[in-house]
């Protein structure tokens, strides 16, 4: 089920509809919120969160996704950075690195802030056409804050926001820039996310420190006046890029639980438990199984899909196999994010790095919670796809015929 993105035109003004946000399920027998019985209770959700706002229907993956003539993700966000890396030019793919906060014009003061979160922020072209997609928001709005503003990333240019799934690391950022960015983003911007229990609250239950993992301010979104849009199942974002919807597991894969979610609603946050499956009712602590994860991804022309993890806690293989079965395109070009695989013994990142080699993407991009582990043993496994990014760093991918 998707609900309620921006319109489908090409302007970048707000929509002038003012009926409240419609919801439609394409698959009725779910037993959660989003479908079924439950389409009245999310219309007051969305009302509710939503405010004045008046967002139009997302539009789901049916048919092609976009091709794209070129897709550049820059990382805002992530665990370390090097001012002097260099960059390099590889056939089809351009590595930046931003190096210093300097200027001829003054000595130095500000620079990039790189912390264990991710934030992706993707400028993806087709003609003429432009659009701007911010995906997810870090650890702390102080890092996210800083580093968009040195990188030059406008909150009024932005097109969509996507959130991948409810952990502080990928959200922490969120309510900061949108109060910093009050007024300057557009009205109705659409804001994905994966699901209803992507707002419950978390306890990090996994070593070394366990404790609150946060939950995500609603109120904020509603003074935002977010199009919130929960894409369960694939949708458009900014008319370019699309969600994977929720991700399968049908790898080998498995999954590490390592934060519990509460079900239930407090001081104006939380989620809702009608939202959950049947078999997770009630109030207290359940293991996070991520069921409401999304990937992004990016079809390029002449290459293939260009797939943004952020977290993989349900499988990198399985975001990648979710977004080739959405999208009927089997070539990727690229695998950004984290990968989720610090966790695991060496024996099972070697089974991810056989089955990466066997899906055979041109590069694969090893971010955030991925581990030294993956790096090393992909350093020899795969060393011609393998590329190095850190905070600032830009990605610029061009398609066949630009």
């Amino acid at each position: 089920m998707a609900v309620s993105v921006d319109p489908r035109s090409s302007s970048r003004g707000p929509s002038r509809r003012s009926e409240r946000p419609r919801i439609t399920c394409d698959d009725p027998a779910r037993r959660d919120l989003l479908c079924g019985g439950g389409a009245a209770a999310l219309s007051l959700l969305l009302g509710g969160l939503l405010g004045d706002a008046s967002p139009a229907l997302a539009e789901a993956v049916a048919g092609p996704v976009p091709e794209l003539d070129a897709v550049a993700v820059r990382i805002v966000t992530d665990s370390y950075q090097f001012a002097v890396a260099p960059g390099r030019k590889l056939d089809g793919l351009s590595v930046e690195h931003f190096g210093w906060g300097i200027a001829p014009d003054r000595p130095p003061g500000r620079t990039l802030v790189s912390e264990f979160g991710l934030s992706m922020h993707v400028t993806s072209r087709r003609g003429e056409e432009t659009r701007r997609t911010l995906v997810d928001f870090g650890f702390t709005p102080e890092a996210l804050n800083n580093n968009l503003s040195l990188l030059g990333v406008q909150p009024s240019e932005i097109d969509a926001l996507v959130l991948s799934h409810g952990h502080y690391d990928h959200f922490g950022g969120l309510a900061g820039f949108l109060g910093q960015a009050r007024g300057q983003l557009r009205p109705g911007l659409p804001f994905h996310v994966g699901g209803e229990d992507c707002f419950c609250a978390r306890t990090w239950t996994a070593p070394p420190v366990k404790g609150d993992f946060g939950v995500i301010d609603r109120e904020a979104l509603k003074a935002a006046n977010l199009a919130v849009t929960s894409t369960e199942r694939p949708a458009l974002v900014a008319d370019h890029g699309f969600t994977s919807g929720q991700i399968d597991q049908r790898s080998f894969e498995t999954l590490l639980s390592p934060s519990a979610m509460k079900l239930g609603f407090a001081h104006g946050s939380g989620c809702y438990p009608g939202g959950q499956a049947q078999d997770e009712g009630g109030q207290g602590l359940i293991p996070d199984q991520f069921r409401h994860e999304i990937a992004t991804a990016f079809n390029l022309k002449g290459h293939g899909l260009v797939i943004l993890t952020s977290c993989s806690h349900r499988g990198v293989v399985n975001a990648i196999r979710q977004a080739q079965a959405v999208s009927g395109i089997e070539k990727v070009h690229a695998v950004i994010g984290g990968f989720h695989l610090a966790p695991y013994p060496p024996d099972y990142v070697r089974q991810t790095i056989a089955t990466l080699k066997e899906i055979g993407p041109d590069f694969v991009v090893p971010l955030h919670c991925t581990g030294e582990t993956f790096y090393e043993i992909a350093k020899t496994e795969m060393p011609k796809a393998l590329v190095r990014a850190y905070t600032g760093t830009r990605l610029v991918f061009n398609g066949s015929a630009t």
